[in-house]
């Protein structure tokens, strides 16, 4: 039963989502906001919205150790599951933007995150994200958010990753405005559903199985509330856009860590399990890294990376799961 709980939890969750992003994007294409900006804003927030709506059920429910293995495991599943998957379908080239701009921003914000999250180095004991940690992510946040727009703006003419952004939203919007108001609130209520369901059937599970509840989070809550992206970025392959997988995949972390964690953060303090909690943070910092060198010197993710970015991946979540 338990199980059954945790699973249509997870399908509710992204469902809602889904219906959720399609009704926000709609309604704001109605209000007269660019396709480029609700890519940026709405969009970004769809596909994290199951990570958040799980976050803040938990932090509410006082099961945060859930929030910190949600957020660490779905940026790294982002990585090593999401784009080591879609590259072995397609080789998935990196624009000049992600490998000057994006990534830079992923890594600045994982760098801040694992260094809020290490009150060792102060000489404080546990590690956790405060409140005030979770202010200084909003914070980050909101700085983050607006250079990239203003930047956008800027730049859009001469922004070919933007440019082919923008027509990826085009496309994937076609919503009668009748319909956006009631799509929204629906899709609003399945996420708010969706995640108590979610938090409730993941705790009883661990408990059941003697897991503790930042495992869970890190590999069955983190893997199904990381779907959303997985969809987003196989239908961009399949329609030609590879590409935009990456962006996609780097602005969803870059969101997960500063905006989700910040909330979660925010409403309760969220701890850093103690001793695999620090090695959670040393392999989110490794799989954001290897980016890096991949774009700067091929400038694609080719068939035989996305290959070691998968394996890599299975190793990590195996050991993680088993020794």
């Amino acid at each position: 039963m338990d199980w059954l709980l945790l699973i249509a939890g997870l399908v509710v969750l992204l469902a809602g989502g889904e219906a959720l992003v399609r009704g926000a994007t709609a309604l704001a294409r109605s209000l007269g906001v660019s396709s480029m900006v609700i890519g940026m804003t709405v969009l970004a927030f769809g596909t994290s919205a199951p990570e958040l709506a799980v976050n803040v059920a938990a932090a509410i429910g006082d099961r945060s150790a859930i929030t910190f293995g949600n957020v660490m495991g779905s940026n790294i599943a982002n990585i090593g599951l999401i784009l080591g998957f879609t590259s072995i379908f397609q080789t998935l080239r990196i624009h000049r933007t992600i490998v000057t701009r994006e990534i830079p921003i992923m890594l600045g914000a994982t760098a801040l995150a694992i260094l809020l999250g290490s009150d060792w180095m102060l000489g404080n004991t546990p590690d956790r994200f405060g409140r005030i940690d979770g202010v200084v992510l909003l914070i980050a946040f909101v700085a983050f958010l607006y250079v990239t727009v203003r930047n956008a703006l800027k730049a859009r003419r001469d922004d070919r990753f933007m440019q082919e952004a923008e027509e990826e939203q085009e496309e994937s919007v076609a919503l009668k405005p009748v319909a956006t108001g009631s799509l929204t609130l629906a899709g609003l209520t399945a996420v708010l559903l969706g995640s108590h369901w979610t938090v409730e059937g993941a705790t009883r599970v661990a408990q059941a199985l003697g897991m503790s509840e930042a495992l869970i989070g890190l590999t069955i809550v983190a893997i199904g509330t990381s779907l959303p992206e997985l969809t987003t970025s196989l239908f961009a392959a399949l329609k030609g856009h590879a590409d935009l997988a990456i962006g996609n995949i780097v602005g969803s972390n870059v969101f997960n860590l500063l905006f989700v964690l910040g909330v979660s953060a925010t409403i309760r303090a969220v701890p850093v399990p103690d001793p695999r909690g620090r090695v959670d943070l040393l392999a989110l910092a490794l799989f954001s890294v290897i980016l890096l060198p991949f774009g700067i010197t091929q400038k694609r993710l080719r068939r035989a990376e996305g290959a070691i970015l998968l394996l890599s991946y299975i190793a990590f979540m195996t050991w993680r799961t088993f020794f």
